[in-house]
Formats: C-alpha cells, sequence, structure tokens
C-alpha cells in the first residue's frame, strides 16, 4: 500500500504540460493529498501498535522501526496523544489506549465517558508525586489511571486493565491477586482481601455502582468485601462516580456515606445531594467542564 501511494505521488509531481495533463492536474492534486493521508494513516496505525505490544517506546526506536525521522515520529505522536491512545513523556511514549477486550468492562467504559474523563481530571489533582495509591477496577478509576501513567508512584491495583497501563511506566506497580473475575478483569475473594490486608497505602480510589442515602452500592459480592478491604487499608478514601449514580442501588451495600473521605463527582449534582453528602462529613470535590489537567 505504502509503495503504490509513494508511486502515485511520484506521477503528481511530473512536469508534462500537456493541455491533457494540465487538465488531470487537480485530479493529480487530490490523488497526491490522498496518497500522503494513506501513508499517515499506516503509519502512525503501525507505531500505536508497537508502543502498544510494549507499553513504553523510546523515540530513537520508533524512528528507526519505521525508517522516518524523529520529528515525524514526534508529530505522530502529538496525533496520537490528542485522540488519549498515547502520552508522551521524556524520552519516549506510553500506551494509555483502550483497555485489553473485556466486553463488559469495554461497554462500561463508553457511557457517560465525557463525565468520566472530568471526574478523573479531577481525582488526578489529589494525587502528588511519591504517593502510593490503590485503585480499583471502575472504568472512571481506568480514566484516572490513563492521567498517571507517566508520573512516579506506587501504584497498587486488583485491575488487569489497570496494571496493564502501568507496566512499563515510572509508577512501581502492586498487582494483588485472587480469583479473577473474567467479565471485569478483576481479582476478589479471600486471597485478594488477605493481600490487601498486608498494605497500606496514604489512598484508595474506588468506583461504585450507586449511592443513596444508606450509603454506596456495587454489584458483586466478592467485589464489595475487597473494596472494603481496600478502604481499611487506606489513609483517605476517595470515591469517583458520576451523578447518574446518584440515587441508585445495586445488589451489595459498601458502606455508609460516611465513610468515605472525599467524593469527586460531575457538575450535574443536586443542591439536595450536595447538602446530604456535606452533612455526612464528605469533602465533595466538583469537576467541572472547563477544567483542564
Amino acid at each position: 500500500m505504502i509503495e503504490l501511494c509513494r508511486n502515485v505521488i511520484e506521477k503528481c509531481h511530473c512536469k508534462d504540460h500537456n493541455p491533457h495533463t494540465i487538465r488531470m492536474d487537480s485530479q493529480f492534486g487530490e490523488n497526491r493529498q490522498m496518497a500522503v493521508q494513506s501513508i499517515a494513516d499506516e503509519r502512525r496505525a503501525r507505531l500505536l501498535e508497537m508502543v502498544r505490544l510494549r507499553g513504553f517506546a523510546s523515540l530513537p526506536d520508533l524512528a528507526g522501526e519505521l525508517q522516518v525521522s524523529e520529528s515525524t515520529v514526534r508529530r505522530d505522536l502529538d496525533y496520537l496523544e490528542e485522540s488519549g491512545e498515547a502520552q508522551r513523556t521524556h524520552g519516549g511514549v506510553f500506551y494509555t489506549g483502550p483497555s485489553p477486550k473485556l466486553q463488559h468492562f469495554d461497554q462500561r467504559q463508553k457511557t457517560h465517558w465525557e463525565k468520566k474523563r472530568l471526574i478523573a481530571e479531577a481525582a488526578s489533582r489529589l494525587i502528588e508525586d511519591g504517593d502510593t495509591i490503590l485503585l480499583d477496577g471502575g472504568s472512571t478509576t481506568y480514566e484516572l489511571a490513563r492521567l498517571l501513567v507517566h508520573r512516579p508512584l506506587q501504584v497498587v491495583t486488583n485491575s488487569l486493565p489497570v496494571a496493564n497501563l502501568f507496566t512499563s511506566s515510572h509508577a512501581d506497580l502492586v498487582m494483588i491477586g485472587g480469583y479473577v473475575h473474567g467479565r471485569t478483569g478483576v481479582s476478589l475473594g479471600p486471597y485478594a482481601n488477605e493481600m490487601i490486608a498486608d498494605l497500606n497505602v496514604g489512598r484508595a480510589v474506588l468506583s461504585i455502582a450507586g449511592l443513596n442515602d444508606n450509603g454506596y452500592y456495587n454489584s458483586n459480592l466478592l467485589l464489595v468485601e475487597t473494596e472494603r478491604a481496600m478502604m481499611k487499608a487506606a489513609d483517605e478514601v476517595v470515591i469517583v462516580a458520576d451523578s447518574t449514580k446518584f440515587g441508585r442501588t445495586s445488589l451489595a451495600r459498601l458502606c455508609e456515606l460516611s465513610k468515605a473521605d472525599i467524593l469527586v463527582v460531575d457538575n450535574e449534582i443536586t443542591d439536595e445531594w450536595r447538602e446530604k453528602l456535606n452533612n455526612a462529613g464528605v469533602k465533595l470535590i466538583i469537576a467541572e467542564a472547563n477544567e483542564q489537567t
């Protein structure tokens, strides 16, 4: 495909002043533009696949294998960074694209994505370089993890998708073992809980399925047990939840509202819920649409 596109480009550079050729200049120009775009698209796809497979790749390595200049690689990485599939850092680039193909996870990831992204950005500001954090396997937590891969942290997680982001990053990664729930890619159960009991982290960031006046809820009994262990292991508990979760319940109650130290939510939360959380002693952080990381 690349060779074919180059042939089109070469033909478009011909300086034949034949009247018929002149009439075809416009078509040649369009063909040339399409050929250049096709080459760029194919190169970016190859670059992204290289970064995805390695987790991290250096600019010289990428330029050498693609047989292009480092400046071309930088331009391609700018494009991939804008799409959220890569994160540039000193000396190279990390993969921050979609998680491993877990159907249930992928479906949840698409729901209210913009709200989750804003919440993740606000939550990332709570975390300082060098912190020890614990991340669960929720879709909002995954968005937060994508923002943290380039930072020097100690990260503990029970989520395979989250762990996959940090395998080649600056972070020290601890993966919690145990029974892995196939639909969500998180480890649960007594072995996971026992391991968490021996840990201490500065902050645990947890996702939920819903909350009402009685507390926070999640959809899996084993997950709730593991998240309770996470809360005990943390000096501070942060709940990340978009406003659609408010007033909803799920199968298992995690804890009462006051057990969370901080709740990060989008700006569509109602005044009634702001008052309830304030009365429960929960610090509320509102993710505004104009916030930038």
